[in-house]
């Protein structure tokens, strides 16, 4: 039995005040689908992300900033990767692509469950 009959309580609205982070693991996880996919499900992670950023906490908005940032980067990475195919080099480029990708989303994630911001929103890279 609980010696303290309010510390339940305590755990229940900790737990209440927390956001809920179900929607940018989501979005997370159809960006990773977006290889599958053909970047389609991506469209559909980066509509999401524009929909509910501003609606959280700043570092919850970070995550949907990130998400964003990594749609139209992969784009551009996939583009001309695409371009370069034609020379051959594409495909080099395309698996850098796909590496940068699921970096970034697993860093996202790892970030996200750890309830803060991920590390170095604005960068190119990972």
């Amino acid at each position: 039995m609980n010696d303290n009959p309010h510390r339940d309580d305590d755990r229940i609205v900790a737990t209440q005040d927390a956001p809920d982070t179900t929607l940018p693991i989501v979005v997370y996880v159809l960006h990773l689908a977006g290889l599958v996919t053909g970047g389609l499900t991506s469209l559909v992670a980066v509509v999401i992300a524009y929909v509910y950023r501003g609606n959280g906490p700043a570092w919850l908005d970070e995550h949907y900033r990130f998400q964003i940032r990594t749609f139209w980067m992969a784009l551009l990475y996939f583009g001309v990767s695409g371009l370069l195919t034609l020379v051959l080099i594409g495909f080099l480029t395309w698996l850098a692509a796909v590496i940068w990708l699921v970096i970034r989303c697993v860093k996202g994630l790892k970030a996200l469950n750890e309830k803060r911001a991920p590390d170095n929103v604005a960068t190119w890279w990972v």
